[in-house]
């Protein structure tokens, strides 16, 4: 390792642009690096639901959810399984194991759904398997608002918005809400049905037998095979119109000799209101790992853009908007990192001057580059827990650099060259700080290695300390003495400097009449007396787990703080239509 440090410091050039190099990879890493306000973690929870239209709970339970919990239960990794039967559908939420496999669990959870499937009524819809993320959170809600403008018109308005803004690379999802399912409405003429003596079971029958594409296997001409199929979706209005009931002779009954087909909404189940105004929202949901500002302020932008082709009686307007918040937290936190790097810089210049207070305070920004680097190569985002761990660290990083540069002073005063000081200082203090960093590490090791959903999201402060650290280390041994080096200079050489560096090496430094001559005879005293100084301890260390136990708040997994959101729930006994739970809220 001598050789190493002999090599970096006699190749400057080489040393400062590997320097500069790490340098322009981290300021590179940080505009690249995604800004979140959390973590982004896997959750190792999944929701499968099923759809039976008029089914009641009790069959829902025996018929949907039990079948599912039988064949889910045998899937490896599985922790609890919670099963939800109510009217025309069921849903099990299923939780795995934090550390499996969440894309394996994916694959064994579609297969016992599968197997599962036979002993479902036919009639059920394709089971929905849906994995929970700590992403679902909407980052942007749009709203769309015109009292006077027919409803259709707002939800043609909303859809097409909705499309614009799905073409966003960053965004996952658009989620509509506050509308109604669009569908298509026969009205049967009961007179024309009597006059041509259809019954309505016949009537039922012939529109279910349609709107499929039937596959009638294939045709080899010897020189060639294709596939037949016989077509019948509907697609268009007039599709419907010309769906044939009954054919006598060269006399055919369409649909639209017995009815009137019209594209309508269904029966409104839900209303949505945004400031007491009744509104379509879209929901705009995020790619994992994609960076929150820039995507809200993409969809800002198509919203602009949209907005100047909208008729003047419909309104656009936001809510729900986490970019403030994000930037806000990122601003904070970045200014509590500024001001406490300040204050650190201001305690090492008055301890150690200027000059070498400058090459230990490099240390901060270059240990801090190196780290984002890193993050960014692993993948993580740039949120309040890396800043946290960046924070956490400003303290710790320019320890070796301090006990570096403070011997290579004293060789300077002694009449070392600058270069030969800084040379045998970082190969006289390598193990030192070596060890002084892996301790500091080995405190932190266990965190990176926590279990539950709890570990990932505080592994991101652990691993950030340890590469602020591992940057510190790399900086006291390597680019900090080539620094030192070459702009390194010795402090005053007076008479008290020197007899004060005497007494420290050679001499009995409890005589000295100094903040440093009061700490050895301190030590001293601690030293005579270690049986008392040890008990002394033990005790003080009992005593505060004691008052802690005895008088502490009690621990909690989040601290309070201040709420962005609230939500109220109404709830009331009975099944109450739709009207009735909007009065309700109102």
């Amino acid at each position: 390792m001598n050789a190493f440090i002999e090599a970096a410091i006699s190749r400057t050039r080489t040393t400062l642009l590997i320097m500069f190099m790490v340098v322009l990879a981290g300021i590179i890493s940080r505009v690249a690096m995604p800004i979140e306000n959390d973590p982004s973690i896997q959750v190792p929870f999944f929701i499968v639901q099923v759809i039976n239209e008029g089914i009641s709970p009790e069959d829902s339970e025996r018929l949907l959810a039990m079948p599912l919990e039988i064949e889910i239960r045998a899937v490896e990794g599985v922790e609890e399984i919670t099963s939800y039967a109510y009217e025309n559908a069921a849903s099990v939420m299923v939780e795995f194991d934090a550390d499996y496999d969440l894309d394996q669990a994916l694959l064994d959870l579609r297969e016992a759904v599968d197997r599962a499937k036979p002993e479902m009524p036919s009639t059920i819809e394709e089971p929905i398997i849906r994995e929970e993320s700590t992403e679902d959170w909407p980052i942007l809600q749009i709203n769309f608002v015109g009292d006077e403008v027919p409803e259709r018109l707002l939800y043609n308005l909303a859809l097409d918005l909705r499309d614009r803004i799905e073409t966003i690379p960053d965004v996952r999802d658009v989620e509509m809400q506050g509308h109604r399912e669009e569908m298509l409405e026969a009205i049967i003429d009961p007179d024309a049905l009597e006059s041509y003596r259809i019954s309505g079971e016949e009537l039922i029958n012939t529109i279910l037998r349609n709107n499929r594409l039937i596959p009638a296997g294939s045709i080899d001409t010897g020189s060639g095979r294709f596939s037949v199929k016989v077509p019948s979706i509907i697609e268009t209005a007039q599709d419907m119109y010309d769906l044939p009931i009954r054919a006598s002779g060269d006399t055919v009954v369409t649909l639209s000799d017995v009815a009137t087909v019209r594209r309508t909404f269904k029966d409104r189940d839900r209303y949505a209101r945004v400031n007491g105004k009744r509104t379509i929202s879209l929901n705009v949901l995020k790619r994992t790992g994609s960076n929150l500002i820039d995507t809200v302020e993409a969809a800002k932008n198509v919203t602009a853009e949209y907005k100047q082709t909208l008729p003047a009686k419909v309104d656009i307007f936001f809510t729900q908007d986490q970019s403030p918040f994000a930037q806000g937290q990122v601003t904070e936190l970045e200014g509590n990192i500024m001001t406490a790097l300040a204050l650190v810089m201001v305690i090492v210049v008055a301890a150690i001057g200027l000059r070498s207070g400058i090459i230990v305070g490099l240390g901060i920004p270059i240990s801090f580059l190196f780290s984002l680097t890193l993050i960014y190569m692993i993948g993580y985002t740039f949120n309040f827990m890396v800043m946290f761990g960046l924070l956490l660290g400003l303290g710790m990083l320019i320890d070796g650099a301090i006990v570096v540069t403070e011997y290579a002073d004293r060789k300077m005063l002694e009449g070392y060259d600058s270069r030969s000081a800084y040379t045998l200082a970082a190969k006289r203090m390598f193990w030192p700080v070596t060890a002084s960093v892996a301790t500091t590490l080995a405190a932190f090791l266990p965190l990176i290695f926590w279990p539950g959903i709890s570990g990932k999201f505080m592994r991101y402060l652990p691993v950030t300390v340890f590469t602020v650290l591992s940057g510190s280390l790399l900086y006291a041994l390597v680019f900090g003495p080539v620094l030192g080096s070459l702009f390194g200079k010795a402090g005053a050489r007076d008479e008290q400097s020197l007899e004060t560096l005497k007494q420290l090496e050679d001499g009995d430094p409890t005589r000295l009449n100094t903040l440093t001559g009061l700490y050895a005879r301190l030590l001293s005293f601690a030293a005579r007396y270690a049986v008392v100084t040890l008990g002394i301890a033990i005790v003080a260390v009992i005593g505060i787990f004691t008052a802690y136990g005895k008088y502490g708040s009690g621990m909690i997994f989040f601290s309070d703080s201040e709420a962005h959101y609230g939500q109220i729930t109404v709830r009331g006994r009975g099944n109450f239509s739709a009207d009735e739970i909007n009065a309700l809220v109102e």
